[in-house]
Order: C-alpha cells, then structure tokens, then sequence
C-alpha cells in the first residue's frame, strides 16, 4: 500500500531534507515516526529535498507500507513521534504509480524577505532580511528574464546532480506587503541553490547596484561566477508541488500566514 502524505518543517531545526549520518534531516524524523506506526522500517521519498535553513510550507513524500492503519494514524499518529518543528497535515492513499518525486509537474518557492534598516528578532531565521530600500519595480522588470525555458547554469551550485541545467521558469514575481518582500517562483523543476542564487542577483538589482537587464546578461553567460553571492537560506519556503489532477491532491497549504 503506498501512502502520501503532505508536511510543513522549520528547516531552522534541521541540516536539511535529506537523511544524514547524524540523523538530522527532516527525512531521519520522518521516517523514524513512520517507522514506528507502520512497525517496521519505512523509507521515505519527498516530492524536493531542501537544503539546511530552508523550511517547507508544503512538502509532499511518499512511503510504502504492509500494514493497514486509518489515514489519521498517518497524520495525528506520525506527529506523536515528531519532534518540534516539523508536522503531518494529511495523508492519501495513491496507487503505486504515484511518485512523490517523478510525478511533480511543477513546484513552486517563496522567498520572505523583510526590507527593514533593522534586523529581525522575532522573526530570526524564519524571513531573509536586506537593510537598504529595494526597488520591487526593478526587481519585477529583473524577473522578466527568467520566464521561460532556459539554461540557469549562472545560478546553479557546483554540487548540483540535476541532469540538466534547463529548466521552465512559470512564475517570477516579487510583492510588497508593508516591510515585506513576498518573492515567488514556479517552474518545472529547480536547480540546486537556483532560487537563493536568483535572490541575490534581484537584490542587488532591487538595490540599485545593477539594472535590471543585467539578470538577461548573468542568465545568458551560464558562468556562477558573473552572479551574486548566495542568499540566506532563511527567507526560503517550499510553498506549491502540482501533480497530474488524476492524484487529486492538494497543491499548496492553506495554513501558512504569508499565505499562497
């Protein structure tokens, strides 16, 4: 029986999705809880994995199990044995053709960045924050260029195993809300470190250091090199997974306060 389920994380609480030899990935916890319900070991396969920092208002995986349990033993029996910072909102049953991973047609990310001269307290590790004024007209001219089909090799990490620096950029947009910068991206896939890669460039654009043709130039040279530094990890959330309308499952979650 395969089962699926949709999560939120504080990636401030772990090294990242994916499981570690210390076992501090969000993937360790989960597949510890599931584990103890389904008793016996369970793998875990997430729709993305995030890197240490980034959380996740809506993360999708999969597992398979032998045993029959009521899908809430799947939600309220899992969080029983999570820690804190990390929650199941639902489970599914799906048939074995459902891939948490392969069957995603398009994922999505938002960037909180909180434009502020001061730093923030409450809200530490939790947003990203730049202290001078930032142009959302130019960031937004600045996004333009990424819509499409492109090679992102310029905002790729040199650790990155994709197969393919191409990628569809559907979505690029930045959003002022008070002090906030509410900055969304939805494509087919994601490069490793692409969107915090993509955030330091529209910074520096949004900051006047660069016009906004320039993202035009970095995108076309394919060279990380004629990029920005990478963004904090902060900021970032994995915000929308889509899969085929068959799975019937939800894209995004409504519980989220910088909601979607």
């Amino acid at each position: 029986m395969r089962i699926v389920i949709g999560l939120e994380y504080r990636g401030a609480g772990f090294c990242g999705w994916q499981s570690q030899p210390q076992g501090c990935g969000v993937q360790d916890a989960l597949e510890t809880a599931v584990s103890a319900i389904a008793g016996a070991r369970t793998p875990v396969v997430a729709a993305g994995r995030t890197d240490t920092g980034v959380h996740a208002a809506f993360q999708v995986a999969h597992f398979d199990v032998a045993v029959v349990r009521p899908l809430t033993a799947w939600v309220r029996g899992v969080n029983s044995h999570l820690p804190p910072g990390v929650a199941v909102l639902w489970a599914r049953e799906v048939g074995v053709d459902f891939h948490a991973r392969f069957a995603a047609t398009e994922r999505g990310y938002r960037y909180v960045l909180l434009n502020h001269p001061v730093r923030p307290g409450l809200r530490d590790g939790l947003v990203g924050w730049h202290h001078r004024p930032l142009d959302v007209a130019a960031m937004n001219a600045a996004a333009g260029h990424l819509l499409g089909r492109h090679d992102f090799s310029a905002f790729r990490a040199a650790e990155c195993q994709a197969r393919s620096p191409v990628k569809e950029v559907r979505l690029a947009c930045i959003e002022r809300r008070g002090d906030y910068l509410l900055c969304d991206f939805r494509a087919d896939g994601f490069l490793h470190h692409m969107v915090r890669n993509l955030m330091g460039c529209l910074v520096q654009i949004g900051a006047g250091a660069q016009p906004p043709d320039w993202l035009r130039e970095v995108r076309d040279s394919r060279d990380r090199t004629r990029a920005a530094p990478t963004f904090d990890a902060a900021g970032l959330y994995l915000t929308h997974i889509r899969y085929p309308a068959h799975f019937a499952l939800p894209e995004n979650s409504e519980r989220w306060p910088f909601a979607t």
